[in-house]
């Protein structure tokens, strides 16, 4: 029987936080040994044993194996900057969205000594619409203009999605092209003629849509869809234990569900 990875959940109250606390649980593969979220938050998941802040996480950080983090940006910051200060080379999978460039560095940095994996979303289908969108787009070229659509629950703070950006990425990186020089974020007005080239993001928000991500590639006479729809988040939370389990493995280094997935 293999040793199960202890996971230390970062926003362990929030709907992630205890979506993966709850399959962790019933997985033998794996062990919670706590949680990390605001002071004042609410009650933590039955399948989360202690739940400590970032400033005062005790003895948790060096309990676990690797750190699961489904948080807010502020909040990962709090626990980067713990992690830093105590030495902690625990590893670390990262699923909050959202993120500056400055939270980016902060986690490049955290990689020379911990392995790290961030992601914008877990779920297979996702990753294998990231391979397909970045195919199609160096096989299409620029005859074809891009579309990305994305809907969300009304809850959602950040827009577009970090999987919608990410597809983005995949896009211009199939046409060789920098996503920020050709990134146009909704149209309103009389924006005028579609420049070439361009990569349209729209998102929308409603009622209690898990995800949905279109990349629609339209030409004169035909026009391609990738769809993918998420019926459950326990697909992200299955898919960020998935990780955690790899990345137990692993020397320090910046990872993808790339590396995890073989693509």
């Amino acid at each position: 029987m293999s040793v199960p990875t202890r996971i230390l959940i970062s926003g362990a109250t929030g709907r992630m936080g205890r979506t993966v606390a709850r399959l962790a649980a019933a997985d033998p593969d794996f062990i919670v040994v706590g949680g990390l979220d605001r002071e004042g938050a609410s009650d933590p998941p039955e399948e989360v044993p202690e739940v400590a802040t970032p400033a005062n996480p005790g003895s948790l950080l060096g309990s676990a194996d690797v750190v699961i983090d489904f948080s807010a940006p502020a909040f990962l910051r709090q626990v980067l900057t713990t992690r830093s200060e105590s030495g902690d080379t625990t590893g670390l999978v990262v699923g909050t969205t959202g993120l500056s460039s400055e939270d980016r560095i902060l986690l490049e940095r955290a990689s020379e000594s911990a392995p790290v994996l961030t992601a914008a979303n877990f779920s297979v289908g996702v990753n294998l619409l990231l391979m397909l969108a970045e195919q199609a787009a160096a096989s299409l070229g620029q005859r074809f203009d891009v579309e990305i659509v994305e809907t969300h629950h009304r809850r959602k703070e950040d827009a577009p999605s970090g999987t919608a950006l990410a597809l983005g990425e995949a896009v211009a990186s199939g046409r060789s092209v920098d996503l920020d020089e050709v990134r146009r974020d909704g149209r309103s007005g009389r924006p005028g003629p579609r420049p070439d080239g361009e990569i349209g993001f729209h998102s929308l928000r409603g009622g209690d849509v898990i995800g949905e991500h279109h990349v629609h590639f339209i030409g004169e006479l035909e026009r391609i869809d990738l769809t993918h729809r998420a019926e459950d988040r326990a697909v992200f939370a299955a898919g960020a234990l998935r990780a955690a389990r790899w990345l137990a493995a692993q020397k320090p280094g910046f990872y993808s569900m790339r590396d995890v997935l073989g693509l």
